[in-house]
């Protein structure tokens, strides 16, 4: 029996990406689920035009927060795998069948994109940053994760029962991992394309989502 999967895209002033990040998901899932993070454009309704289902904060919560209204969408749509992807264009929406046969194909209960395999198109400190992270995070969560700072991934539905998440930016995306490898839950992870737009602002804020990070870092070591 086919596995019913569907796509989550938190989202935050999008509006000149999203309808194109949708159109090019929906042929590879059931539904496209768009979590408008209190944008002040029109993401909302361009992502309702573009045919996605739209879950709207009507204020800014944080990219976690979106997350997590995603996953509890997730626990109650029915659907097996859930793909989670960025909506300014950073991942290709093409790629989400990679995702669900690196799921199948190792049993794993999280698929996490792996940009470290082409870093040509990846700013040097973006690089120097992330293999840092990981390598982090891989120690604290006792699996191998090559790219944990990547938004794209797979989360299968059982994964649901080890994550307890209490952060609510960046930084979620990171104690995802933690939870599930301290949990026993298999990590895998797959080659993805590395695409940067270098005319986009990264809403990534370094001094403030990096002490997030290591905070987070810190409270789980101990």
């Amino acid at each position: 029996m086919t596995e019913r999967v569907i796509a989550c895209i938190p989202a935050f002033n999008e509006e000149t990406s999203i309808s194109m990040v949708v159109a090019r998901a929906r042929p590879h899932v059931a539904e496209v689920v768009v979590v408008d993070d209190g944008s002040a454009d029109q993401t909302a309704a361009v992502a309702r035009q573009a045919g996605a289902t739209v879950l709207v904060h009507e204020q800014n919560r944080g990219k976690g927060a979106a997350i997590a209204t995603a996953l509890e969408y997730f626990a109650g749509s029915g659907a097996s795998l859930v793909i989670f992807l960025d909506a300014d264009g950073q991942h290709a929406p093409e790629e989400i069948p990679k995702f669900i046969a690196a799921a199948r194909d190792n049993n794993a209960h999280i698929v996490v994109g792996n940009r470290m395999e082409d870093t040509r198109a990846m700013p040097w400190v973006r690089l120097l940053t992330n293999r840092f992270t990981s390598w982090l995070t891989s120690r604290v969560a006792g699996q191998r994760i090559y790219d944990s700072q990547c938004g794209y991934r797979l989360l299968r539905r059982d994964a649901l029962a080890s994550l307890r998440l209490d952060s609510v930016r960046f930084e979620t995306e990171t104690e995802m991992l933690i939870q599930a490898g301290r949990a026993g839950q298999k990590i895998a992870n797959v080659g993805i394309r590395t695409i940067y737009d270098p005319a986009r602002r990264s809403r990534v804020r370094p001094v403030p989502d990096t002490i997030r990070f290591f905070q987070l870092i810190w409270r789980y070591r101990r």
